[in-house]
């Protein structure tokens, strides 16, 4: 026997309908002042852990921010510029999980979404931090996916930060040892 379906409370709605735009307004901001947004850099890790923040936010939409830690990378101490990218990227990925959260996503459920729908129930974590770990533009849809699934937001953001400092890393030294070969 199936049981009935909780009854959602009328507000909730609002909430997501809120939060959608809360995250395509940010989206929108960070296009339009992104050279603005460069500035950062001049503050040092906290300047990355900001700018990865931000860079990571969109939605759907790319903003490069593995170039500016592998630039980063060749300035900073490249371990130190993994750490302050890394997390400040694994929470700007929030805006995808949040987009999910709300409901209110418009995704194509294609034979694509499904997949990652189903890597999503049956390796929820390792798949966060598989492809937090790997550049892709896939990730996006794996935090929306982990937002409408109700994933705990803790541990998203654990296998998210974890992840993208692992791939942080790998962008640090590489733009460290360029660095290092034109000197």
């Amino acid at each position: 026997m199936e049981e009935p379906l909780p009854k959602k409370k009328p507000w909730i709605n609002v909430i997501r309908i809120l939060v959608l735009i809360l995250v395509i307004v940010l989206s929108v901001v960070l296009i339009i002042y992104r050279e603005e947004i460069q500035a950062l850099k001049a503050f040092g890790y906290p300047g990355i852990f900001l700018f990865s923040i931000l860079a990571n936010a969109t939605v759907l939409i790319p903003v490069p921010g593995v170039l500016f830690t592998s630039a980063m990378g060749a300035v900073f101490h490249p371990f130190w510029v993994a750490v302050a990218a890394g997390a400040g990227a694994g929470i700007g990925e929030l805006s995808g999980y949040l987009a999910g959260f709300s409901g209110q996503v418009v995704v194509e459920k294609k034979p694509r979404y499904e997949k990652m729908v189903g890597w999503m129930r049956k390796y929820g974590d390792l798949t966060i931090l598989v492809l937090a770990i790997i550049p892709n533009p896939l990730f996006d849809m794996a935090g929306i996916i982990a937002g409408v699934m109700k994933m705990p937001v803790w541990k998203f953001l654990l296998f998210c930060i974890i992840g993208k400092i692992i791939k942080m890393m790998a962008f640090a030294y590489l733009g460290s040892s360029i660095l290092g070969v034109l000197q």
